[in-house]
């Protein structure tokens, strides 16, 4: 007799995670690390400082066009072998950025650095889904939801220490090391993983189409931030939202579309992308109003502000290791109301900080908000796999994380929305400490009216992944 084929044997899963982990970090950290550097790259450029934002745009437009299309390279090449190209072009990407003289030059290296980046999120969660044993993905997705926290949090206040104390190009230097060390890790540690399903023919029209719809999306909603033309901006957003009308149509007509839009019927899958989308709002603010609100309102420094924010990454990265027993606690229906509604709060305390208050007080509100985040984002993104097929993985990362990455922008774009809207009222040319208030509160509003979509999960939503058993009542003799 032929003896039947093992199942592949898959490292612990926490080495895994926090391989998956240092690479979304070095991705995160790498789009935002350059804001404070970008004053200095212009002198040395012989460019003024607003013509670098497309030095990060660039980056961002990579995101938007090749995140949809990492379920379909995972599919067709394996995703240890795309992660850990992924990470290979990523670092190609950075030393090319160091040697850079010109800003064009700054900007294809930018795009081939994003080409890397972009796969790294999807893939990494995909690579966990097809490992992690069902009751240990709760604290694996923990694991790696920390370095979403850290990364746009350290990137700028690290990028103006580089800046200030070496060169600028040591932002690009370091992720040589870690990116190497990554490659290894994977290559070492990360076994190859089959895919569950056959690879389709590849969707040109349907990756065309989304690079298309969610760049001019990425650059309307960046455009917005920057204070840019508005009327580019709009008619950007405009090309954006038809190209993306354009891949819904083109999406229900093909059996496998790059994007699998019918993911959106499964409860968990759904209710997870429309409640985490609306509390992305306030996430993407957050990163946006608080530095502004500490820099311009209180008239902190930049060391002080930097301190006090990084408070946020502080708590997540506690919660990490208490979140899979709380929800063994709670389940993740009941958890996620009551925790939702907390870290909306969280943040609407923010509208009343002043300059009075003690700087521990505030470090302590913003730990707390950084907690309470990081338990909703880790909750949402395990339970919304729960019913989905093996064989739909793939399809369900990259659309997962293509949505994830628009909906930050978005909460950029309506923190600095709201706060034009308020200074054009009140008729001055800076923000008021009244202005960020009312944009706390506003972003706070879009991050509750998520609870209408926690209460439509059932009571039982990932039971078997969180290993919670409700307490059964007694029935009356």
């Amino acid at each position: 007799m032929v003896p039947a084929p093992s199942a592949p044997v898959f490292p612990d899963y926490r080495v895994t995670s926090l391989i998956v982990a240092c690479a979304i970090f070095m991705e995160q950290m790498d789009a935002t690390v350059l804001a404070t550097a970008l004053p200095t790259m212009a002198h040395d450029f012989a460019v003024t400082a607003p013509a670098m934002s497309i030095a990060i745009t660039s980056y961002l437009l990579m995101l938007a066009i090749f995140i949809p299309a990492s379920g379909a390279m995972a599919d067709r090449f394996g995703a240890r072998r795309v992660f850990s190209v992924a990470i290979g072009v990523f670092v190609a990407g950075s030393i090319v950025c160091s040697l850079t003289t010109s800003l064009p030059a700054m900007v294809g290296a930018r795009l081939l650095q994003g080409a890397g980046g972009a796969m790294m999120a999807p893939i990494g969660r995909l690579i966990l889904l097809r490992t992690v044993e069902r009751r240990n993905l709760v604290s694996a997705m923990s694991w790696t939801l920390v370095p979403a926290f850290l990364g746009p949090l350290i990137g700028p206040p690290l990028g103006g220490f580089i800046v200030s104390y070496l060169s600028w190009r040591w932002i690009f230097y370091i992720n040589v090391p870690i990116g190497l060390l990554g490659f290894w890790l994977v290559r070492r540690f990360v076994p190859e993983i089959p895919s569950e399903s056959t690879p389709s023919r590849f969707d040109f029209l349907g990756f065309a189409l989304c690079g298309v719809g969610l760049g001019c999306l990425l650059f309307g909603f960046e455009t917005i931030g920057q204070n840019a033309d508005l009327l580019r901006a709009l008619l950007l957003l405009a090309i954006g939202t038809a190209a993306c009308a354009a891949y819904v149509w083109h999406a229900k007509r093909r059996p496998d579309p790059l994007m699998d839009l019918s993911l959106l019927k499964i409860d968990s899958f759904r209710l997870s992308v429309i409640s985490g989308s609306l509390m992305r709002v306030t996430q993407g603010a957050q990163p946006f109003l608080l530095p502004l609100m500490f820099q311009i309102g209180f008239g902190l420094s930049a060391v002080r502000s930097g301190k006090l924010i990084l408070a946020t990454s502080l708590g997540a990265l506690v919660m990490r290791s208490v979140t899979p027993r709380l929800l063994r606690m709670t389940g993740f229906r009941r958890g996620m109301m009551v925790n939702g509604m907390l870290s909306s709060l969280g943040y609407a305390v923010c509208a009343f900080f002043r300059p009075g208050w003690p700087d521990w007080l505030m470090f302590t509100l913003l730990f707390c908000c950084g907690a309470f985040m990081s338990f909703q984002f880790a909750a949402y993104n395990t339970v919304a796999y729960e019913a989905v097929p093996n064989s739909r993985t793939s399809a369900a990362s990259s659309l997962y994380t293509t949505l994830q990455q628009l909906m930050l922008s978005v909460g950029v774009c309506s923190g600095a929305l709201i706060l034009k809207l308020t200074m054009a009222v009140g008729d001055h040319a800076e923000p008021h400490l009244m202005d960020f208030s009312i944009a706390f509160v506003v972003v706070t509003l879009i991050s509750l009216s998520s609870m209408r979509w926690h209460a439509g999960f059932a009571h039982d939503a990932g039971d078997e992944l969180s290993g919670y058993r409700p307490k059964q009542r007694l029935a009356p003799r």
